[in-house]
């Protein structure tokens, strides 16, 4: 990337150059609604040099964006996207460089003064246009980072663009010492919680942001709702306000009843593997029987609240996909048994499901499939000057594009599911994962508004409640049922196994 591509915004592997912003076609979400014109490749990957030790290239990357990138660009970007690609990694790195402790190595800047703060600041401040004029506090989908929200600008916004902002703009809200960031990101969930269905509690995946109608009435796990249910529980781990954790609960539950089918137990009984399917949010009636690539965060979400058992076998089932295209399709469609979707962009969540895994069980089991997925990648996605996109993840073509996740997330996670004494498992210190996978201490300074200004519907501080009380509702079974015979035998029974295995056509 930086060879071929800086200061673009992506890598275009195959003709190895760089590329930014369509222009010429500013209809093209695909590229504009990621790509600002703003080095994002770079600023992506900041902390994943931080996690590999690289302190001399981690230094020179953050020089090189003190130095080099502005956010006063004319560029319509996605809220989401800017918010988890852009500022997250500029408030990971910040921490990096200013954690006292400096667990992965001298990561420290030589006259640092919080330059990557302000830069944070400077595109959060950018991005708040969107929040404003909306009837529902649900913001607009995109911002022009110079002039605001585009007067053309769509009123439908999904659940998961809208609802997963808490993580990053609570972080800047804490470390400025101001309430407005945290404030509207807080509002938004609140607001999209409150239209979930009085029948089934659950929430569609596309919005209204001014009537706050559900235009799209699919409720599932994958694109469009993801990472509002992991925002809903990282807040808590993060900062510990109880009404997160309360309505990740409910979430969790309403998942649990409507979403899943299959058996009761992952590794026990009879019946067929659980899947979590695609619904309407008012009936719990299936909508398509496809699921979609990025639902495979899903079992490292499960890992987190201690529903390994049900997380190793929606693993299994997602892994088995894999092993039967070398990679995962954008959608599979369960009932065809076939890509719907057939697309491969170098995701990253099956392989974060799988260090999660690992984190959780230790069972050499989750090494091979790492050890798979990365020889996939080094077959079908090699390119000339960097890794490709799959076009076809049947007929492996290719497309030239290398999206900035890739550095940031795929690559992380793989590094840290075979480095075992890295400074993450070994120092002692606790760490967060963002969804987009930027790195963040969990610490007592952001339990602890710096504010008295109250939040909406938070009316008592003492509220908070502690990291170790975190209990999800209606598991299979949780951490401690997982005996050490298990760790060194599949972690899914043989005829189990099989069972995935031929659900998805591999046998």
């Amino acid at each position: 990337y930086m060879e071929h591509a800086f200061p673009r915004d992506e890598l275009d592997p195959l003709h190895c150059r760089g590329r930014g912003p369509d222009r010429r076609d500013p209809s093209n979400l695909n590229i504009n609604d990621v790509l600002g014109n703003y080095s994002l490749t770079l600023i992506d990957a900041l902390d994943t040099l931080a996690v590999m030790g690289n302190s001399s290239e981690f230094q020179k990357a953050v020089k090189l964006v003190i130095d080099t990138v502005s956010f006063d660009k004319d560029s319509t970007v996605q809220v989401f996207e800017a918010t988890i690609r852009v500022l997250g990694s500029l408030l990971s790195a910040h921490i990096i460089i200013t954690d006292t402790k400096q667990p992965f190595g001298d990561m420290t800047i030589k006259d640092y003064d919080n330059e990557l703060l302000h830069l944070a600041h400077d595109l959060a401040v950018r991005l708040l246009p969107a929040f404003e004029n909306t009837k529902t506090g649900i913001p607009y989908p995109r911002v022009n980072l110079k002039k605001g929200v585009p007067p053309d600008s769509h009123n439908e916004t999904c659940t998961a663009g809208a609802g997963s902002l808490l993580v990053e703009f609570g972080i800047l809200s804490r470390l400025l010492g101001d309430s407005t960031f945290e404030w509207v990101a807080r509002r938004a969930v609140k607001a999209l919680w409150s239209l979930r269905s009085n029948n089934t509690g659950l929430l569609g995946n596309v919005v209204n942001i001014q009537t706050g109608h559900w235009v799209g009435k699919q409720s599932g796990l994958g694109a469009g709702s993801d990472s509002f249910y992991e925002y809903l529980l990282k807040s808590y781990i993060l900062f510990g306000e109880k009404e997160d954790l309360d309505m990740f609960n409910a979430a969790y539950q309403n998942i649990q009843n409507h979403l899943r089918r299959g058996r009761e137990a992952c590794n026990e009984g009879e019946g067929d593997p659980p899947l979590y399917v695609n619904v309407n949010m008012y009936t719990g009636q299936l909508m398509n029987t496809w699921i979609d690539s990025l639902q495979a965060f899903f079992p490292g979400l499960q890992v987190l609240i201690g529903d390994v058992e049900d997380a190793i076998c929606l693993h299994a089932f997602y892994y088995a996909i894999w092993k039967r295209y070398g990679a995962l399709p954008e959608r599979y469609n369960w009932q065809l048994q076939a890509p719907d979707v057939p697309f491969y962009p170098l995701r990253p969540e099956l392989v974060e499901s799988t260090y999660l895994l690992y984190q959780a069980t230790k069972n050499p089991f989750y090494l091979h499939v790492g050890m798979d997925i990365l020889q996939s990648l080094e077959k079908y996605t090699k390119a000339k000057c960097g890794y490709a996109t799959l076009h076809h993840v049947v007929e492996k073509t290719k497309e030239d594009r290398m999206e900035s996740f890739f550095l940031s997330e795929t690559c992380k996670y793989l590094y840290l599911l075979f480095d075992e004494e890295n400074p993450v498992h070994k120092s002692g210190n606790k760490f967060m994962f963002t969804t987009e996978g930027h790195i963040v201490s969990v610490d007592g300074r952001f339990r602890n508004s710096l504010w008295d200004d109250v939040l909406p519907g938070q009316e008592d501080s003492a509220e908070k409640t502690k990291p170790t009380e975190l209990k999800a509702a209606n598991f299979s079974s949780n951490c401690n049922r997982v005996p050490d015979e298990r760790r060194y035998l599949l972690p899914l029974k043989s005829n189990y196994m099989r069972q995935i295995d031929r659900m998805v056509g591999l046998i």
